[in-house]
């Protein structure tokens, strides 16, 4: 039986394991399904609604994963007990993912060397949080949520303001806020995918959340807490849903009961809404609760490992999806138009299957290196 301490940090590994192969998941889809895009928020009246719900799951995905990048921010700084070495580690990690994004992960997207289009996505905006958090750890914990709360809950009032590309603003509001695109110069265009405010709000209440898992803190107090903050955003999600007033795009009555269902669940990721984070933290928080209190299960020990590298695992399972969908378009050529695909959502989840047995190996023994080898300093980054 592993101590209490090990027991939250597995449970907090295997909920970034979880969220891991929903992204997993998202990205076979957007690899083999790129003939049946989705927008944003979606249209529900068009889209088969396997493919609106395998995405919808897959809004969980960054939520969750900035949030728990907050709450193991806190871990490390209580482990070395010092803020200055939280900090420290936080701009250079930062700093870390957002080199990495322009190059190991876009190069993953693209293979264009050199790059015409540079994706500004969830690596990036994780390393701009951390860089924040970098200097928000200074604050009063009191403090840090209150700006947590209103980065999150108010940064749809801002939603009507926009900039032209000649106005001064409108570089910093296109990261900020605005999603949108960015001219470097002839050859190159920025395309700031995740909007950076609201991720800072979640990654402020993921540090916040950290006494929650400390040694002071009781099991039973800590879910409770969790159980509550959960309960609060969902009942949020529903009271803002039914008045259909703020922050998103109002849902309506369909044809069926099921495409009702689809108009209420069809939330705003780009940037998140307060709905959309509402939602996924919400559901986030009673997961985590529910893997502290099944820690011994097998199901906790295998996505705990995944959830132990993850670094390693988004940049491996990128460039085998992008080295699998070259393979298969060369050997059996564009089946879907322009693009080689499957032919139905059953396959994407299928070959998601597949990947995470094959993976699971390769991401043990990163991990296993990883934990051994802490000598090795620059293995802790991923």
């Amino acid at each position: 039986m592993n101590s209490p301490n090990n027991t939250r940090l597995q449970s907090i590994d295997a909920l970034r394991g979880l969220v891991i192969l929903i992204m997993l998941l998202d990205h076979v889809r957007e690899t083999f399904y790129l003939h049946m895009q989705v927008s944003d928020p979606m249209d529900v009246s068009q889209t088969d609604p396997a493919l609106f719900f395998s995405r919808t799951l897959a809004h969980l995905c960054a939520p969750v994963f900035v949030l728990l990048t907050g709450l193991a921010a806190f871990l490390y700084g209580a482990k070395h007990d010092s803020r200055s070495a939280v900090s420290s580690f936080l701009f250079k990690r930062g700093l870390f993912l957002v080199v990495l994004e322009v190059t190991l992960v876009n190069f993953a997207w693209t293979f264009q060397l050199p790059p015409t289009v540079i994706y500004l996505q969830v690596i990036w905006a994780i390393g701009l949080s951390m860089l924040a958090l970098a200097a928000l750890v200074w604050l009063p914990r009191w403090l840090l949520i209150g700006l947590g709360l209103v980065l999150v809950a108010g940064h749809n009032l801002l939603d009507v303001l926009h900039f032209t590309a000649e106005h001064w603003a409108y570089v910093p509001w296109t990261i900020l806020h605005d999603r949108g695109w960015l001219e470097v110069g002839e050859q190159l265009r920025l395309r700031t995918s995740y909007p950076l405010l609201p991720w800072i709000g979640v990654i402020a209440l993921g540090y916040a959340m950290g006494p929650w898992f400390t040694g002071s803190t009781s099991a039973s107090k800590r879910q409770r807490w969790l159980l509550i903050s959960a309960l609060v955003a969902l009942s949020a999600f529903v009271l803002l849903r039914v008045l259909n007033s703020y922050g998103e795009a109002p849902w309506a009555v369909q044809e069926t009961t099921l495409r009702t269902v689809m108009s209420l669940l069809n939330i705003t990721k780009y940037p998140p809404s307060l709905l959309f984070l509402a939602l996924t933290l919400g559901v986030g928080l009673l997961l985590l609760r529910l893997f502290e209190r099944i820690d011994s299960s097998r199901l906790i020990t295998w996505l705990a490992v995944f959830g132990a590298a993850p670094m390693f695992f988004y940049l491996l399972h990128l460039y085998v999806l992008k080295l699998l969908y070259l393979a298969s378009a060369g050997i059996w050529g564009t089946n879907q138009g322009q693009y080689f695909g499957f032919d139905s959502v059953w396959a994407i989840w299928l070959c998601t299957l597949i990947l995470s047995v094959a993976l699971y190996p390769p991401v043990r023994w990163f991990a296993r290196l990883k934990a051994r080898r802490r000598d090795i300093r620059w293995l802790k980054y991923l």
